[in-house]
Order: C-alpha cells, then structure tokens, then sequence
C-alpha cells in the first residue's frame, strides 16, 4: 500500500464515489494537490477524492492527515485519469485529487452513502 493510502477502498465503493461525482453536476471542485490542500486547510471541502496511481506518492501523503484532523470525509479510486474524466475535465487530463466544494440535492443521497461505506472502511 502507498504512503498516501490510509485505508483500502473495494471497487465497489470507488464505484460510488465516481457515481457520487457524476450527480454532483454543477456541483463546484477544486482540483490539483495545491488548490485541495487549501481547501482542506480552510475546511471548506465537503468530500476530498485521491486517486491511489498517483506518483510520487508524496504528494498527497498529508491529505490524509488534514482530513481527519479538520473532520473531511475522503476516499480513494484506482485512477487518476478516469478521476479526471468522471469530474468532467478533458480527455487526456490526469487529477491525482479533487475537493468537492459543494454537494447538491441531486448528489446529497450518494454522498450521504459514500461516507457511510468509507467510515465503516475506517473502522
């Protein structure tokens, strides 16, 4: 397991959490290690999303640590690449993480699912 992963996340719930994504449209994100890390920080993510294939690893080592502390949901997907493509940058685009500002109504039901799956991760 890398430095930066601090639980593993089945498939499923990765799943989930592209499909959180997905329904979270309109939904404001922050993306890239220095713009998540702020957000973070200031506490107004709502959700932190780090995609495990990241390298160096490094990168997002204290993520982790400022989302416990600061009391943020997060979880992990295999790829940054299709991390990328399910928050509806371009193709070809690579996100290592991306704060999710915002949830919406449409999203809220999925969010509420994923951080239940991820505590219980935790646990």
């Amino acid at each position: 397991m890398s430095v930066h992963i601090a639980f593993e996340t089945p498939e499923d719930v990765a799943d989930k959490i592209y499909e959180m994504i997905q329904s979270n449209t309109n939904g404001r994100v922050k993306k890239g290690s220095n713009e998540v890390t702020k957000a973070a920080e200031r506490g107004t993510a709502q959700f932190i999303i780090l995609a495990e294939d990241v390298n160096p690893p490094e990168l997002l080592a204290h993520l982790p640590l400022i989302c416990e502390e600061k009391g943020i949901p997060y979880g992990y997907v295999p790829s940054q690449e299709f991390l990328a493509k399910e928050a509806g940058l371009a193709n070809g685009v690579k996100a290592a993480s991306i704060a999710v500002m915002e949830i919406n109504k449409g999203a809220q039901e999925k969010f509420n699912e994923v951080v239940e799956l991820i505590n219980g991760l935790k646990a």
